[in-house]
């Protein structure tokens, strides 16, 4: 998979249970202005706040409803055995990816450490083709995966550990990536960063900001080898309007603004809804910033 990946937020009742319809309704409106996939149950799908049993069902949903091809999912714990059952989870239905964050909670982890539990995690999985993606985020897990384990991994297992997620926001860890292993998929999580794709061999992002901005990155990813400065100007400024809010809870905002139902605005603990107040600024600068 290559391109314009919308990280999607999940939508949930007043109990805290995902809703399926909604869901399923956003997915398709993603997939039908601009994003080439759909990253389900990462971060801005709030995955980790849910039980194993309501992740699967997410899962399940979008494989059943929506081409496998373009999707892949976060499967991720600290535990092992749990990650193990949902990454086995999403190849019993069909996806092709797993986002897989590190073992976040003990630390510090040594590169040994953390190349064996991805060890296993391979081995666990056996002859299954579903692929893994690294899943960097270090700001949330207090753990940045190291490029020698990226490539130690990669090199052992190329089909299996062929690709990563970056969330850290540092392009030159990305593009060290890219240089070193040039057949590993490097997919930054700023669209921002699509400008330079070309460039820097990325093979696209995989962001939460997507869901506003997937018109404009559509354009952008197109037209990679001559990037339009002033597109990525606007996409870098309504990214950062955005992000200016709590980033989760403000997506889910838009997606309600732009659909009208007020069920998107719901977020799981520790998560808050924006105030009105919030909602005002948010969408002001929106309204001013989209253009096409």
């Amino acid at each position: 998979m290559y391109g314009v990946i919308a990280a999607v937020p999940t939508p949930i009742t007043s109990a805290g249970e995902p809703i399926r319809d909604l869901y399923l309704s956003h997915c398709n409106w993603a997939l039908e202005n601009g994003c080439d996939g759909l990253n389900i149950l990462g971060s801005t799908g709030e995955a980790n706040s849910f039980a194993a049993a309501a992740r699967k069902s997410v899962m399940a949903w979008a494989a059943d409803n929506i081409d496998r091809a373009r999707l892949m999912v976060g499967t991720g714990t600290p535990s092992l055995a749990e990650t193990i059952d949902l990454t086995t989870a999403a190849d019993n239905l069909g996806y092709k990816v797993a986002l897989v964050l590190p073992p976040y909670y003990y630390k510090p982890v040594s590169d040994e450490g953390l190349i064996a539990w991805y060890t296993r995690l391979h081995e666990a999985l056996g002859t299954r083709n579903i692929a893994i993606y690294f899943y960097n985020f270090p700001q949330m897990t207090g753990l940045p995966i190291p490029v020698a384990v990226i490539e130690e991994l990669h090199r052992k297992w190329p089909e299996r550990f062929c690709g990563i997620k970056d969330s850290s926001g540092q392009l030159p860890y990305c593009r060290e990536l890219t240089a070193l292993l040039p057949d590993l998929k490097a997919f930054p999580s700023s669209e921002v960063a699509l400008g330079e794709a070309a460039q820097s061999g990325f093979a696209g992002c995989i962001s939460a900001t997507v869901n506003e901005t997937a018109p404009q990155c559509a354009l952008l990813w197109s037209g990679r080898n001559e990037p339009d400065p002033a597109l990525v100007a606007s996409i870098s400024a309504i990214r950062s309007a955005i992000s200016a809010q709590p980033l989760i809870p403000s997506v889910k905002f838009l997606v309600s603004h732009r659909t009208g139902n007020p069920d998107w605005q719901r977020v799981l603990p520790p998560f808050c809804e924006l105030s009105a107040a919030q909602h005002t600024v948010l969408s002001q600068a929106i309204e001013n910033l989209v253009t096409v």
